[in-house]
C-alpha cells in the first residue's frame, strides 16, 4: 500500500540530519573551486554594452589577467622545483662502458625540466613586453581614456608582483643552476653525433645567461619599459595608488596588501632609474611616506618559507640601476638582520602574535557575540511574515556590516600569522635551544633554527589560539553562508541603488547641474547600474504612505532585491567615479581623492570616495566562499621548499613541522583552555594539501603531506588517549582519596585535578583530514579498551611480583581504575569493566570457578605466606618472620609502567603509596576484605577448597612424622613429682623426651602444625569478614524481600503467605501497563514480572549462609578421622592411660615444652619463626581429637607450672630463699603465656564449633572413658556436611 506524499513528507520532517558533534575543527576543504565574482567568468565582455570607451582597456585588462594566471602557474613550478641531479645514479667502475647510455638517459630526464625553465624564460619575456606595452599605451596621444582604471592598476601591480616573485625564486633556487650545469654537460656528451645543433647551443646559452644573471627578469622589464619615453607617469601613478592604498588600508584582503608592499620598492627603483628627473616622483609622493612604509614593514611575506626585505631589495638593485644608487635615504634603510637591538625589540613586539593575543581574544569574543545576535535577528526576520521594510533593511544591513567586519578581522589575523612567520624566517635562532619536548642535537638544520627553536612556549600557545580563532570564525561564517547570502546580495543591491538613484540624483540637481561633462558621467553611472524595476514592484499606496513630505523631500523608494552588480559593472562604476574625481589625469596632485584643485564639494567627494571603496568590497563579499577560503587559508605554515634545498635533505622530521609542533604543544601543555583546539592545527594540513593539488598542482607534495599527516595523526591519537586516560585516572584517584588525609595537609590542593574539557573532543565522529572522515570517538574507544586491559594486566603482574600483603593496594588500584572507567563511560562507549577484568583473570567460562587472582593468592599462600608468615594472636595479624626462609621464594621482578598505570600523577602516586605502606607489613582484616571483594562469591569457594585440601595434605604428611616421634617416646612417662621442684621436673622431662636425634623431625612437625593453624586462623578472619559482608547485604535486600526481625531475634516475613514487596511492585506495574490497550508488547512485561519472582526466590535462598570456620573445622576433623587414627588410640585397659599413652596430645606437649625452652635460651628465635599459629594448629587438632582434657591434665608445661605454684606456696610458708626459682623465671613465664594462649584457642573453638552434639570424649566420675562417637564425614567439600539436630 502506497504511503501518501503528505504523510511521507511529514514523516521525513521528524528526522534530524544534525548531530551533536561539536565544532572543534575548521570547515571542510573543497576538492574543487569555481570562479566567482572576483574573477569575471565572462572576461568583462559585457563592458562594451555600456558604451564607455573601455573596450581597449578591457581587452588589455583581460590580457593582463591571463598573464597573471599563467605567471602564477610558473611561480608554482619554480617554487616546487627540486634538484634532479640528487636522484641521478652513480655508475660503479664495473659499468663504465654504459656511461654513454647513462648520459643519454640523464639528458632526457633533465631536458624535461629545462623545457619548463625555457618556457618560463619565454613567458617572462613576453609578459614584460606586454606589460611595458600596456604602460606605454597610456603615454600615446591617441589613447581612448586618460588613465588606467582602478581594476587596470591592480592588474598591473599583480603582474609586476608575479614577475618579481619569479625573479626572486630564480635567484634563491641554487638547484636550478646546478641542474643546468649537469644538463649542459650531458648535452655536450650526447650532441657529438647530432647535426645542426647551433640553434640548440644558442638557445642553451640564452638560458644559461637568464639563469645565471640575478634580477634578469626585472632588468628585462626595465629595458622593455623604457624603449619609449613617458612611462614615468604611469609608474608614478602606480606608486601613488600603492602608497594611498597602504596608508588608507584600501585593500580588504591581506594578499593585496602584501602585493603592494612587494612591488612598491620595485616601482620606486624603476621610477627613479630613468634618464629624466628622478626627483619628480618625490613631488607627488614625499620620500618620508615611502620611508615610513618601508620602516613599518621591514619584512614582507613572499612565499611560505621565503621573505622579502624592501631595504635588501633596494640595496641590491642599486648595483644594477646606476641612477637609483644616488637615493641615499632609501639605501640607508637597515635590513632585518642589520637592525639595532632596540629597534629589533620594537619590531618583535609588532610582529609577534603573543604581544597582541589579548586584544585578538577580546575581538574574537565580541565578534562572535555580535555575529550570533545578527544571525538570530535574521532567523527571526525570515520566520516573520509581513515584516516592516525598514526593519528588514536594518537587520540585513547589520548582517552585511558584520560580515565585512569578519572578513577584515580574518584578513588582519591571517596577515599577522604570515608576517610573524616572515619575521621568524628573517631572524633565525642562533643556536638551537632544546625545548621541553626536544632533545638537543649535535647539529641543527637552518629550518630547525627558524621554526623549531625559534618559537617559545608562549608563542606557540598564542599561535594555536590564533589558528583556532581563524578556523572557528571561518567555520562559523561558512555554515551561515546560505542564511546570509540573500541578505548580503540585497544589501549590496540596496547600497548601489540608493547611491545611483538617490545620491547621484541629488548631485545632478545641485553640484553637477551646470557641468555637462560630469553630468554625463553621472548619468552614465545611473544608466549602467540603476535597477528601475525595483520601484515598480511596490504598490502605489505604499509608496505614497512612505512619502509624507512629497517627492522633493524624499528620494526614490525601491524593494531591495538579491540582484548584485557584476564585476563589469563594478569596474565601470569605479572608472566613472575616478573620471569624475580626477578626470583620469595621471599627474593630478593630491592623490586619488585629494581635493586640491577640484571643484567638487568636500561632502560630495566624501560620498564618492565612500562608495568607491565599497565597490571594491562588493566583489569580495559576493564571492563569499572563495573570500572566506582565502582569508582562512593557513597551509603556508607547512611548506618548506627553500629550506629543503638549502639543507640538502629530502624532508625534515615531523618535530620540525610547525603544524605538528602546535599539536604537540597543546598535548604537552595540557592547558584546559587550549585542549579543545588540538584539532585546529590539523586544518593546516588540509589547507596545505588543497594548495598542493589545486594551486601548486604537485602530486609529490600532496604525497609528502599525506604521509606526514598519517604519521602525525597516529602519534596524536596515541598521545591524546594517553592524556585522556591519565586525566580520568587522576580524577578518579583524587575522588577516592581519603578526605581526612586531605584535611590534615596544608598543601592538599596539589592532589586535586584541574578540570579538562575532553567531552567535546570525545564526541568527534567526523574529523576532516585530507578529504577523509575519521571517527576519532571510535579510535579513542578502541585505544581505551586496549589500555584498560593493559592496565589491569599490569596490576596483576605487579601483584604477582609482591607478597600477599599487597592485596589491599591491588584492590585500591583496581577501584581507581574502575572509577576512571565509570567517568570515561559517560563520554565513550567502551567495554564493560567487569568483562575486561574477567578476561584478564581468565574467568569468562560459566564453569570456571577459579581465576588468575585466586590462583595467585593460593600460590602465594602456599609458597610464601604459610611458610614465612607468623601469627600475632593479640593483634589478629600475620607478619613476616624475621628468620630467613628455608627455601627463598622466587618471584618475577616488579614490572615498569608509566605513572598513569598507578594513580595518574606523581603526587597521587606518592599519596597512595603512603597508604599502601600502612598495609604492606602485615596481613589482617583489611586484607581479608580486599580478598573477599576481589574474588567474589565465584572464586572464593575455590580458594577455600584449595586451603582445606592443603590441610588434608599437610595432615597426611605429618602422620608419619608424628608416628616417628611416638616411636621415640619412652614406654612409660609418668606424672611429674612435686618433691623435686621445678628443676627436677624439667630434668625429668628432658630425660623422658629423648628426641635429640629427631630435631629435624620436630621442626618439620612444628612447621606443619603451624601451617595448619595459620590456615584455620585465616579461615576465622575470612568468616568474620563474610559475616559483615552478608549482614550488609541482608540489610540492603531485606526491605525488598519483606523480611523483618521478630521479637525473639528470628527473621520473619512481613506478608504472611504473600508476595514480597519487589514481586508485588512488578506485578502491579505489569498489570497497569498491560491493561492499557496501547501497550506494544505485553509479553515482555509478564517476563519481567516472572524474573522478579525468580530474584525473590534466589535472594531468599541465600539468606542462610554457612559458617566458613565451622566448615573448615569439620573438614579437618574428617581428615583426622580418615588419616590419623593412631593419634588417638583407645586404651587397652578401658581406663585412662596416664603413663603409656602416645596420643597426639602427648606429642604436642613434648613439642611445646621443647620450643618453649629453646625460645628462652635464644630469645625470640623460635617465636619469630613459628608465632602463635602453632598453638592454633596444635590445640585445634587436640580439640577435634577430643584430647583437650587429656592435654590440660597431662601437659608437661602445665605440670611444671603446677609444681612451681606449689613450690612457691611452700616457700612462702617456710620463709625460704625467695630466689629459689632463679633461672627458671623466663621459662615459667613462657609456659604461662602458652597456657593462656591455649585456653584462648580452646574457648574460641568451643564457641565456634562445640562438640556436645558429637558426644566428645569425656571421663566419667568412675574414671572410665567415654569414647568419641564418630559422625559420618568425608574430606570432599562437595558433599553436604552434617547439620545439627540430624
Amino acid at each position: 500500500m502506497a504511503v501518501p506524499v503528505e504523510e511521507a513528507i511529514a514523516a521525513l520532517s521528524t528526522f534530524s540530519l544534525e548531530d551533536d558533534q561539536p565544532e572543534a575543527q575548521g570547515s571542510a576543504v573543497l576538492v574543487s573551486t569555481e570562479g566567482g565574482a572576483m574573477n569575471s567568468p565572462i572576461e568583462y565582455s559585457d563592458v562594451s554594452a555600456y558604451r564607455l570607451s573601455l573596450t581597449e582597456d578591457t581587452k588589455a585588462l583581460n590580457q593582463l589577467n591571463t598573464l597573471i594566471q599563467e605567471g602564477s602557474e610558473m611561480t608554482s613550478v619554480l617554487y616546487t622545483y627540486r634538484s634532479c641531479v640528487k636522484a641521478l645514479p652513480q655508475l660503479p667502475d664495473s659499468m663504465k662502458q654504459s656511461q654513454p647510455e647513462l648520459y643519454l638517459e640523464t639528458y632526457q630526464v633533465l631536458d624535461l625540466e629545462m623545457s619548463r625553465l625555457r618556457e618560463i624564460q619565454r613567458w617572462q619575456a613576453s609578459a614584460a613586453s606586454k606589460l611595458a606595452a600596456d604602460m606605454q599605451r597610456f603615454s600615446r596621444p591617441e589613447r581612448r581614456i586618460n588613465g588606467p582604471t582602478i581594476t587596470h592598476l591592480w592588474s598591473m601591480l599583480k603582474l609586476l608582483d608575479v614577475l618579481v616573485q619569479l625573479d626572486h625564486l630564480k635567484n634563491a633556487k641554487a638547484s636550478i643552476p646546478n641542474d643546468f650545469s649537469w644538463y649542459k654537460r650531458t648535452f655536450t656528451q650526447v650532441s657529438v653525433q647530432w647535426q645542426d645543433i647551433d640553434s640548440m647551443r644558442e638557445e642553451l646559452d640564452d638560458l644559461q645567461i637568464f639563469l645565471s644573471t640575478r634580477w634578469a627578469i626585472l632588468l628585462n622589464l626595465h629595458v622593455e619599459m623604457f624603449r619609449v619615453n613617458n612611462v614615468e607617469d604611469i609608474l608614478q601613478a602606480l606608486i601613488v595608488f600603492a602608497v594611498e592604498s597602504l596608508e588608507l588600508d584600501f585593500a580588504l584582503l591581506f594578499p593585496d596588501r602584501h602585493i603592494l608592499l612587494r612591488v612598491l620598492p620595485i616601482l620606486v627603483v624603476l621610477a627613479t632609474s630613468s634618464d629624466k628627473d628622478s626627483e619628480s616622483l618625490y613631488k607627488r609622493v614625499k620620500i618620508n611616506r615611502l620611508l615610513n612604509i618601508f620602516k613599518n614593514d621591514p619584512v614582507i611575506p613572499a612565499f611560505p618559507d621565503l621573505h622579502l626585505s624592501p631595504a635588501a631589495i633596494l640595496k641590491e638593485l642599486s648595483l644594477y640601476f646606476q641612477h637609483f644608487s644616488s637615493q641615499t635615504r632609501l639605501l640607508t634603510l637597515p635590513a632585518p638582520h642589520e637592525l639595532p637591538p632596540r629597534e629589533a625589540q620594537e619590531y618583535q613586539r609588532q610582529y609577534l602574535i603573543v604581544n597582541h593575543i589579548g586584544a585578538i581574544r577580546a575581538e574574537h569574543d565580541d565578534f562572535t557575540i555580535r555575529f550570533a545576535s545578527c544571525m538570530n535577528q535574521l532567523v527571526l526576520l525570515k520566520s516573520t511574515d509581513g515584516a516592516d521594510i525598514e526593519w528588514c533593511k536594518e537587520v540585513k544591513g547589520n548582517m552585511y556590516d558584520v560580515v565585512v567586519e569578519g572578513f577584515q578581522m580574518l584578513s588582519r589575523w591571517t596577515a599577522r600569522v604570515w608576517e610573524q612567520c616572515a619575521w621568524k624566517f628573517s631572524r633565525p635562532c642562533k643556536d638551537a635551544v632544546p625545548t621541553d619536548s626536544q632533545e638537543s642535537s649535535p647539529s641543527s638544520s637552518d629550518y630547525e633554527k627558524v621554526v623549531r627553536s625559534n618559537y617559545s612556549s608562549e608563542e606557540r600557545k598564542a599561535l594555536v589560539e590564533l589558528v583556532s580563532y581563524i578556523k572557528s570564525i571561518g567555520s562559523m561564517m561558512q555554515r551561515c553562508e546560505t542564511m546570509v547570502a540573500d541578505a548580503l546580495w540585497e544589501t549590496i543591491h540596496s547600497e548601489v541603488q540608493d547611491f545611483v538613484q538617490n545620491r547621484l540624483a541629488t548631485m545632478l540637481k545641485t553640484t553637477f547641474r551646470k557641468k555637462k561633462d560630469l553630468s554625463r558621467i553621472l548619468s552614465d553611472m545611473r544608466t549602467l547600474s540603476a535597477d528601475w524595476m525595483a520601484n515598480t514592484t511596490k504598490p502605489e499606496s505604499e509608496m505614497q504612505s512612505l512619502q509624507p513630505g512629497g517627492e522633493e523631500s524624499q528620494g526614490n523608494y525601491f524593494y531591495p532585491r538579491p540582484v548584485a552588480p557584476t564585476a563589469a559593472q563594478v569596474h565601470c562604476l569605479q572608472f566613472l567615479i575616478y573620471e569624475v574625481v580626477s578626470g583620469g589625469n595621471l599627474r593630478k596632485p593630491g592623490g586619488l581623492f585629494g581635493n586640491s584643485g577640484s571643484e567638487i564639494p568636500a561632502s560630495d567627494l566624501k560620498q564618492l570616495e565612500t562608495f568607491f571603496y565599497k565597490l571594491s568590497f562588493f566583489l569580495n563579499i559576493l564571492d563569499f566562499t572563495a573570500t572566506l577560503a582565502a582569508l582562512s587559508d593557513l597551509g603556508f605554515l607547512w611548506f618548506r621548499e627553500f629550506y629543503l634545498e638549502s639543507s640538502r635533505v629530502i624532508q625534515f622530521p615531523i618535530e620540525c613541522s610547525l603544524p605538528w609542533m602546535l599539536v604537540d604543544h597543546v598535548l604537552e601543555s595540557q592547558k584546559p583552555g587550549l585542549i579543545e583546539s588540538v584539532l585546529m592545527p590539523f586544518d593546516i594540513y588540509n589547507d596545505a594539501a588543497q594548495k598542493a593539488l589545486v594551486v601548486l598542482k604537485q602530486r609529490f607534495l600532496y604525497d609528502e603531506i599525506e604521509a606526514e599527516v598519517d604519521h602525525c595523526f597516529d602519534i596524536f591519537v596515541s598521545k591524546f588517549c594517553d592524556i585522556v586516560f591519565t586525566y580520568y585516572k587522576s580524577w578518579a584517584a583524587s575522588e577516592l582519596l581519603d578526605p581526612s588525609f586531605l584535611f590534615a595537609l596544608d598543601n592538599g590542593e596539589k592532589y586535586s585535578v584541574p578540570s579538562m574539557r575532553f567531552t567535546a573532543l570525545l564526541r568527534m565522529t567526523r574529523v576532516k583530514l585530507l578529504g577523509r572522515t575519521i571517527d576519532l570517538r571510535t579510535l579513542v574507544a578502541e585505544w581505551m579498551n586496549k589500555v584498560f586491559r593493559e592496565n589491569i594486566e599490569f596490576l596483576f603482574d605487579r601483584f604477582e611480583s609482591q607478597d600477599l600483603c599487597s592485596i589491599v593496594e591491588l584492590e585500591k588500584l583496581i577501584d581507581i581504575l574502575r572509577h576512571a572507567h565509570q567517568f570515561l563511560s559517560k563520554d565513550l562507549l567502551i567495554d564493560s569493566f567487569d568483562l575486561m577484568l574477567n578476561e584478564t583473570q581468565e574467568n569468562l567460562s560459566l564453569v570456571s570457578y577459579s581465576s588468575r587472582l585466586a590462583s595467585q593468592i593460593w600460590t602465594e599462600m602456599q609458597n610464601d605466606f604459610l611458610p614465612n608468615f607468623i601469627l600475632c594472636n593479640t593483634t589478629q595479624r600475620f607478619v613476616r618472620s624475621s628468620k630467613l626462609p628455608i627455601a627463598p621464594v622466587q618471584k618475577p621482578s616488579v614490572p615498569y609502567a608509566k605513572p598513569n598505570f598507578y594513580c595518574g600523577t606523581q603526587d597521587l602516586n606518592s599519596a597512595y603509596q603512603s597508604f599502601a605502606r600502612l598495609h604492606s607489613g602485615f596481613f589482617g582484616i583489611p586484607h581479608m576484605f580486599s580478598i573477599v571483594r576481589l574474588l567474589g562469591s565465584r572464586s572464593l569457594p575455590w580458594l577455600i577448597r584449595a586451603l582445606l585440601d592443603h590441610i588434608s595434605n599437610k595432615i597426611i604428611v605429618l602422620e608419619p612424622m608424628v608416628r616417628g616421634l611416638q616411636e621415640a617416646l619412652p614406654k612409660s612417662v609418668g606424672l611429674l613429682p612435686f618433691d623435686g621442684g621445678v628443676t627436677a621436673c624439667t630434668r625429668l622431662v628432658k630425660d623422658n623426651l629423648n628426641w635429640s636425634l629427631k630435631s629435624e623431625l620436630k621442626a618439620e612437625v612444628l612447621r606443619g602444625v603451624k601451617e595448619i593453624g595459620s590456615i584455620l586462623y585465616w579461615m576465622g578472619l575470612l568468616d568474620i569478614v563474610l559475616r559483615e559482608v552478608d549482614t550488609t547485604h541482608f540489610m540492603q535486600t531485606a526491605p525488598w524481600l519483606g523480611l523483618i526481625p521478630g521479637s525473639d531475634g528470628q527473621i520473619m516475613h512481613s506478608q504472611d503467605n504473600g508476595d514480597s514487596p519487589i514481586v508485588t511492585l512488578f506485578k502491579l506495574t505489569t498489570n497497569a501497563i498491560v491493561s492499557d490497550p496501547r501497550c506494544p508488547s505485553p509479553a515482555s512485561f509478564y517476563t519481567i514480572s516472572k524474573q522478579a519472582e525468580a530474584a525473590d526466590l534466589l535472594y531468599k535462598a541465600n539468606m542462610n549462609t554457612g559458617n566458613v570456620l565451622e566448615y573448615a573445622l569439620a573438614f579437618t576433623s574428617a581428615a583426622l578421622d580418615k588419616y590419623c587414627s593412631n593419634w588417638s588410640a583407645a586404651p587397652k585397659t578401658g581406663f585412662i592411660d596416664i603413663t603409656t599413652s602416645k596420643d597426639f596430645y602427648r606429642i604436642y606437649s613434648g613439642l611445646q615444652i621443647g620450643y618453649l625452652e629453646e625460645s628462652v635460651q635464644v630469645p625470640s628465635s623460635n617465636h619469630e619463626e613459628l608465632g602463635d599459629s602453632v598453638a592454633w594448629g596444635g590445640c585445634t587438632i587436640m580439640y577435634l581429637l577430643g584430647q583437650q582434657l587429656h592435654f590440660e591434665l597431662f601437659d608437661f608445661s602445665y605440670q611444671i607450672l603446677n609444681v612451681a605454684e606449689v613450690e612457691a606456696a611452700s616457700t612462702t610458708q617456710t620463709h625460704k630463699n625467695p630466689h629459689y626459682l632463679q633461672g627458671w623465671e623466663f621459662l615459667l613465664e613462657a609456659m604461662k603465656k602458652a597456657r593462656r594462649l591455649n585456653n584462648h584457642v580452646f574457648s574460641m573453638l568451643k564457641a565456634r564449633c562445640p562438640l556436645e552434639d558429637k558426644i566428645a570424649c569425656a571421663i566419667k566420675q568412675s574414671g572410665a572413658p567415654l569414647h568419641r562417637i564418630k559422625f559420618e564425614n568425608t574430606v570432599s567439600a562437595f558433599e553436604t556436611l552434617p547439620q545439627k539436630g540430624v
